[in-house]
């Protein structure tokens, strides 16, 4: 076996090695859902893992928030096992397939990309800075997107949804910062407030979700009708 050559990259450094446990991993999915492997792994398919992934991303949450150094390390992998998952079953798809090996290259360009101050000759010397470099690429990037709310996943859970549109209408000036701004001194008031909120809708025979959803629909209406007057 010839001996891998030294990889580099953009720095005069060596990038690390290869990682044999992380190619013993993609190994054993592969022999998962080949030939003799697992029946159940072999008739996944991305729509049926979204349920898998969902729920294996809020554990590490849970592990990040709360747990120790060990079910981080677990929560992780479950999360990179099922990018591995998803990346196996593109790799026998009938129609343009690709593999995970693909993935890690699309990534590595964008993150390169979204970088210039690192791997460029642009400046940033603050993480606002960093923000406002990342900014200008992504909308150069996605130039062919018409509305502010373009690219935001609407099945996130609908506060992180309301914080992702509240923040993507104050930055492109549609609505004005903290508008609407309810006054908490930290995050355990403002806990206590929000749980207040769902008791009261609970009492009450409603969904806060669900109302929470439907105003955010709304005002993405109203963003979107703003943003066409234009």
């Amino acid at each position: 076996m010839s001996e891998q050559p030294e990889l580099r990259f953009v720095t005069d450094q060596p990038l690390a090695a290869p990682h044999p446990n992380l190619d013993e991993l993609i190994a054993v999915m592969a022999q998962l859902r080949g030939p003799g492997g697992c029946p159940w792994d072999a008739e996944q398919t991305h729509e049926s893992l979204v349920r898998y992934l969902v729920e294996e991303t809020f554990e590490l949450v849970d592990a990040i928030e709360s747990g120790s150094r060990q079910e981080l390390i677990e929560e992780l992998g479950d999360v990179l096992y099922q990018v591995l998952f998803h990346s196996d079953i593109a790799a026998s798809a009938q129609d343009e397939p690709f593999t995970i090996e693909d993935v890690a290259a699309h990534m590595t360009a964008k993150m390169v990309a979204r970088h210039p101050h690192v791997f460029g000759d642009a400046t940033a010397e603050t993480a606002e800075d960093v923000v406002a470099v990342w900014d200008d690429v992504k909308s150069r990037e996605k130039s062919h997107r018409t509305s502010i709310l373009d690219g935001i996943p609407q099945g996130m859970p609908s506060l992180a949804l309301a914080d992702k549109v509240l923040g993507r209408a104050e930055k492109a000036g549609v609505l004005e910062a903290g508008s609407s701004a309810v006054s908490v001194a930290d995050e355990e008031e403002l806990g206590g407030l929000l749980l207040a909120i769902v008791a009261s809708a609970r009492t009450q025979g409603l969904d806060a979700e669900r109302a929470l959803r439907s105003t955010l629909r709304s005002l993405q209406d109203e963003i979107r009708g703003s943003e066409s007057a234009e």
